[in-house]
């Protein structure tokens, strides 16, 4: 049946969500972003602050926001101003135009090793008067090879250790060398590899086996039987891109966002200004994690001796750091409660933003640009057929051409779906749960509008006292009565060929694949068979129009919108990885609208007919008819004879005016 969309949900879950949905959560979750990035320099503007002094004592304090610059600071704090350990406010305590050093080492402790001291093969970087600022300033340091020390093989972390100086001051790079000035350099570490947990498993068994086998994305290793918790593993990502980030300006510490104050790094000595609450803090140098996927990433373990390494370095615009770097984090944050178990608010576990990500990079930008187009093109088009299908079935006055049989097919479709989204998906989003909810309760409605529905005493030895009635809601007409013996035909048709079909994916899904429980079993089977012959319930309203020699009962309308769908979904099959059956499954809609589209050139228009509003043909022209004899029966009005009066006799030729 053509008003069926039971195969493009299924598809919808197989890929996790449609296309245009995470384009359009990744606009949203952006414009999220941009109003949190508002509220990282709100502290700047403060002119009174209220501050707690180190006894816990409020301590109101007056600041412009015009922080000294740290070379200016005072030696001692103002009169009555009180010392705070964690600053109010922070400036840059260097130019954003300087000149620095840079070297990056690699090692599986977080206590620096003497710069003199360490191996060569762990420098990684080594760079000098890079200018932070200049975006046309980019260094690499190519790709290199370096040896997995033995705690990282054992689950340990490899960390980075980072030494920044300025270039000019001639101060030690090195924290453990004689002279070390911390207003000239500084020194960081940071991990380079990522311990990630894996969504909860799900077991599964083959039913005729007794088997027990783990669903298992990621790692082919099985859960051990006493961790009741989620599986973390150390990832490592080949490329490393480090960014400077100039221009931060002057902002609240406290107030900032904990994906900013990861990354920043305050004065080391614990200087304050003559206000005792205010400090300066270090070039922000951005270890940028948010391009790693995991699908790029190295499980690490005793099996791995050495691993690649690249580190990039350049300069990254203040608000595009802001936003990646609080992405990130809330993505890590939801992958983490997903693999213990959280429930999550829209059911989402990260996984949407790693996807997108995965796009963006994969995705030629042309292709990308028509796909978010056309993106949009589907959710208007989509909403049109939404309202012509409903306009249509409100409207229509006869049964002629519906397949009523293929109306309670679909709901019974929809419901399997249903219930698959339920069983088998631990974070399905509520919004597609709920989406399709209103799928099935628009399939109702649109059973009570060809007939009705009720509510009977069964026959005598039924197990259910009552069952429910599908009544006509008038005498059927010579025209509806072979739509309905039509239908009825179409249905036998197609049981004897979807019941086998059926009967043979059962089969194999019993041998060859594992589930959770028979009901399960059950469910999958039944999904599986709408997405692989869900086209079969196109059928019946075909093999109608075919025996009518008619499609002027269509919706003709909506029928257009969903196949312009159809043909985007196409485009969505040859963007999107998936199957080739997947691909196989879009195409078999654009065979019905083919069809379809041949019907309506065979069989031309006949305005005798009843249209797909139910309006018009012969029961209008009859009444017309009869309206016009009525009006000849009836006498005259005096108006009517004043004005053939008037016609005849031409007292009014004068007063008459030409009109078009």
């Amino acid at each position: 049946m053509p008003e069926t969309n039971a195969a493009p949900a299924a598809r919808r879950e197989e890929q996790g969500s449609s296309m245009f949905s995470k384009i359009f959560q990744a606009i949203a979750m952006w414009m999220a972003m941009q109003f949190v990035v508002k509220q990282f320099t709100g502290g700047a503007q403060k002119t009174t602050t209220t501050v707690q002094d180190a006894d816990g004592n409020p301590v109101k304090v007056v600041n412009s926001g015009n922080i000294p610059a740290f070379t200016g600071r005072p030696r001692y704090l103002d009169d009555g101003a009180v010392y705070n350990t964690i600053p109010q406010l922070v400036a840059p305590i260097w130019p954003d135009n300087s000149y620095v050093d840079i070297v990056v080492t690699v090692s599986p402790s977080m206590i620096p090793t003497p710069l003199k001291n360490t191996p060569k093969d762990t420098v990684v970087l080594e760079e000098k008067r890079f200018q932070i600022g200049n975006y046309s300033d980019s260094r690499t340091s190519g790709a290199r090879v370096i040896d997995v020390p033995r705690p990282v093989q054992q689950n340990g972390t490899l960390f980075g250790h980072f030494y920044v100086r300025l270039s000019d001051s001639g101060a030690p790079l090195d924290p453990t060398e004689k002279g070390y000035d911390p207003s000239a350099a500084y020194h960081f570490i940071f991990p380079l590899t990522q311990y990630i947990p894996k969504k909860k498993e799900v077991k599964t068994r083959n039913l005729l086996a007794g088997k027990d086998e783990t669903e298992t994305a990621d790692e082919p290793e099985p859960e051990p039987e006493t961790s009741s918790g989620p599986i973390i593993a150390s990832y490592y990502h080949p490329n490393i891109s480090l960014s400077f980030i100039p221009n931060s300006g002057i902002f609240s510490f406290p107030q900032s966002h904990p994906a900013v104050r990861q990354h920043l790094r305050l004065e080391a000595t614990g200087a304050r200004d003559g206000s005792g609450q205010n400090s300066w803090y270090y070039p922000i140098l951005y270890v940028n994690t948010f391009w790693q996927l995991k699908s790029h990433m190295t499980v690490l373990n005793e099996t791995v001796k050495t691993l690649p390494i690249r580190v990039d370095l350049n300069n990254l615009g203040d608000w595009k750091f802001k936003t990646m770097a609080s992405i990130d984090l809330s993505a890590k944050e939801a992958a983490r409660q997903a693999a213990n178990g959280t429930p999550i608010t829209g059911g989402s576990d990260g996984s949407e933003i790693e996807m997108i990500k995965e796009i963006f990079i994969d995705t030629n930008p042309i292709l990308l640009g028509v796909t978010i187009v056309v993106s949009i093109a589907h959710m208007i088009l989509e909403t049109l057929a939404f309202g012509s299908d409903i306009a249509h079935y409100r409207k229509k006055k006869d049964n002629v051409g519906i397949s009523v049989r293929s109306i309670l097919a679909n709901v019974f479709m929809q419901a399997v779906i249903f219930l698959y989204l339920i069983d088998q998906s631990q974070n399905t989003s509520w919004m597609i749960l709920g989406s399709q909810g209103i799928g099935i309760l628009i399939e109702l409605w649109k059973i009570t509008t060809v007939v009705n529905v009720r509510l009977r005493p069964a026959a005598p030895g039924s197990i259910l006292p009552y069952r429910i009635s599908f009544e006509d809601k008038h005498k059927l007409s010579d025209t509806e009565e072979k739509t309905k013996e039509y239908d009825e035909i179409a249905f036998k048709y197609m049981y004897m060929a979807g019941v086998p079909l059926l009967i043979a994916y059962a089969i194999y899904s019993l041998m060859y694949e594992t589930h959770k429980s028979w009901y399960s079993f059950i469910i999958t089977t039944l999904v599986g068979s709408v997405y692989a012959y869900g086209f079969l319930m196109m059928i019946p309203s075909l093999y109608i129009n075919y025996r009518l020699k008619s499609v002027a009962h269509m919706p003709a309308k909506a029928m257009m919108y969903k196949f312009l769908n159809t043909f985007i979904d196409d485009l969505f099959a040859f963007t999107i990885k998936m199957p080739f059956l997947h691909r196989l499954a879009t195409l078999r809609d654009d065979v019905i609208f083919f069809v379809y589209i041949y019907q309506r050139w065979a069989y031309k228009i006949d305005y005798t007919r009843v249209n797909e509003f139910g309006q018009g043909g012969d029961d209008e022209e009859s009444e017309k008819k009869k309206d016009a004899a009525a009006d000849k029966a009836l006498p005259p009005t005096p108006a009517a004879a004043e004005a053939k009066a008037g016609k005849t006799t031409g007292a009014d030729t004068g007063k008459a005016t030409k009109r078009k």
